[in-house]
């Protein structure tokens, strides 16, 4: 299994349908969608198809580098701010993973690590010795109402993270550097976040919803749906 490049192999990329990756909601970000279609052509060396030894697409990469002092008080402002700041402040003192999109079929096969290993191995061919991940956490769903920082710091008896996806990046000696409450802010209109989340809203307040990371804010006077989602920075040495 490797990871091809937008650069090198620009026929592979574009065969996952993030519709089948990510809850319908997580495809409106204000800031994200405002850069998402630019990453191919602009940071072609950071996206990439991931195959397996037949040459099937089996999932994608998406990174973009960054400017960054190396410390948690200089981190951008969630996955929001780490795009933009890739777009509008270009830098390389690391490499700002976006999103690991597994197919769904290909699910359950150990790939997470491997995903997060090709990230990696992005940065190195680029000569990046640092790769920051603004981790979606995989069981924050279940949890809502907590918040991101309590629930980043929940550990098994064996003393490593609760979470799934959390714990597979520690496993790999990534070092966890700090909670981020509004990492994605997604808005839309009262009728559109009923359509994405398939609930009614009847009155203003806040709302838990299906396969979201924290509650949605609803403004019905305002006609507005706000939701921030949340992340766990988490920084990677890979020189």
């Amino acid at each position: 299994m490797r990871a091809l490049s937008a650069r090198d192999r620009p026929d592979l990329q574009g065969h996952v349908d993030s519709r089948e990756i990510w809850p319908e909601y997580n495809l409106h970000g204000d800031v994200l969608n405002r850069y998402w279609g630019r990453l191919d052509e602009e940071f072609p060396d950071f996206q990439a198809a991931v195959v397996d030894d037949g040459d099937q697409v089996v999932g994608e990469l998406h990174s973009v580098p960054i400017a960054w002092d190396g410390t948690a008080a200089g981190l951008p402002a969630g996955i929001d701010g780490a795009v933009e700041a890739g777009f509008e402040r270009p830098g390389s003192d690391a490499l700002c993973a976006l999103a690991a999109e597994v197919l769904p079929a290909r699910r359950g096969a150990g790939l997470a690590e491997r995903f997060l290993a090709e990230l990696g191995g992005l940065a190195r061919r680029n000569a990046i010795g640092l790769l920051l991940a603004p981790l979606r956490p995989s069981l924050k769903e279940r949890y809502p109402l907590a918040p991101i920082g309590r629930y980043a710091a929940w550990t098994r008896d064996d003393g490593l993270p609760f979470d799934p996806w959390l714990r597979t990046h520690v496993r790999a000696g990534g070092e966890v550097l700090k909670a981020e409450p509004r990492s994605l802010r997604i808005t839309g209109t009262v009728a559109e976040w009923e359509s994405w989340t398939g609930l009614r809203y009847p009155e203003s307040g806040e709302y838990v919803f299906p396969e979201g990371l924290a509650t949605l804010s609803v403004d019905r006077e305002a006609d507005l749906g706000e939701y921030w989602e949340p992340s766990v920075w988490v920084l990677h040495r890979v020189s």
